[in-house]
């Protein structure tokens, strides 16, 4: 097992039906169950903050997980969050890790919930950030003026990841710089950009998850392990009030919203973030 820092990691891959899936695994082998991380709207395996994966690593293997069609990875990307799902349950089957671990980002969240339902006993806790139930209000992030930003092709993706992640404030500006020099830090080969069919289909999933009539609560009573909820106090993107949701209504959760700030808080906070997050896979 490669234990270097998510810096210098080599990119495997593993083929199932045809597909070959891009992942990074690293950390320590030795230490609790593996933690999956599931990534947001066209992120690829180099948008993961290493401050974040690098401080959880030390407790655990951290496994950084591409789905079909987007980065290295193969296949086409999938049209709807269960197909999404269905991809990352092939690949959970396919590394053979018989217990772990999720933390789901933004539509990485999406993902979770499904996997956490469809193969409850694979799971044992999920960290959810930034994201929302099925039926979630604002959840599918189509809003012009963030459209606007996702479309504009003169906008460097370093910006796009500043205005859409953090907040104006002086305190959020500085948090934005920040955390894109540290995506800057990768010494390894990096990933291939997210293609343009990327956006348009993850898009219309989510569209499509947030238009959901279903009963929200009765589904998310299906989830019954433990979860840490955590959110920026406004997020533009997903609004903050999808958490209060999930927080609610999921039976065993814990909540946690972090002051001045949006979707990008994990990233803001990513000291606090991660030592919440430790303590809350503490022992497993």
């Amino acid at each position: 097992m490669n234990t270097n820092r998510s810096s210098g990691v080599e990119t495997q891959f593993v083929e199932v039906s045809g597909v070959r899936y891009a992942m990074r695994r690293f950390g320590n082998s030795n230490g609790g169950l593996p933690l999956l991380c599931l990534q947001h709207f066209t992120g690829t395996l180099d948008n993961w903050d290493p401050e974040i994966v690098d401080a959880l690593a030390e407790d655990r293997e951290i496994i950084l997980f591409e789905n079909a069609g987007v980065g290295r990875s193969t296949g086409t990307v999938p049209g709807t969050i269960a197909e999404m799902a269905a991809h990352a349950m092939k690949f959970i089957d396919a590394i053979g890790v018989p217990k772990l671990h999720i933390l789901g980002f933004s539509l990485g969240g999406f993902l979770a919930q499904e996997i956490a339902i469809e193969m409850p006993d694979r799971v044992s806790r999920i960290i959810l950030s930034g994201t929302a139930p099925e039926g979630g209000e604002g959840a599918g992030m189509d809003r012009p003026e963030l459209v606007a930003i996702y479309t504009d092709s003169n906008m460097p993706m370093s910006e796009k990841l500043k205005r859409l992640f953090f907040p104006s404030t002086a305190d959020g500006e500085a948090a934005a710089s920040a955390f894109v020099s540290r995506l800057d830090t990768r010494s390894a080969e990096r990933d291939l950009p997210a293609g343009p069919e990327v956006a348009g289909t993850q898009l219309q999933a989510m569209i499509a998850w947030a238009n959901w009539k279903g009963d929200v609560s009765g589904k998310l009573a299906k989830i019954g392990h433990p979860v840490l909820v955590t959110n920026g106090d406004n997020d533009i993107m997903i609004p903050t009030h999808n958490s209060f949701t999930l927080g609610k209504n999921l039976p065993n959760a814990t909540l946690i919203v972090y002051p001045n700030s949006g979707h990008g808080a994990l990233f803001q906070y990513a000291s606090a973030y991660t030592a919440h997050v430790r303590e809350f896979l503490r022992g497993e």
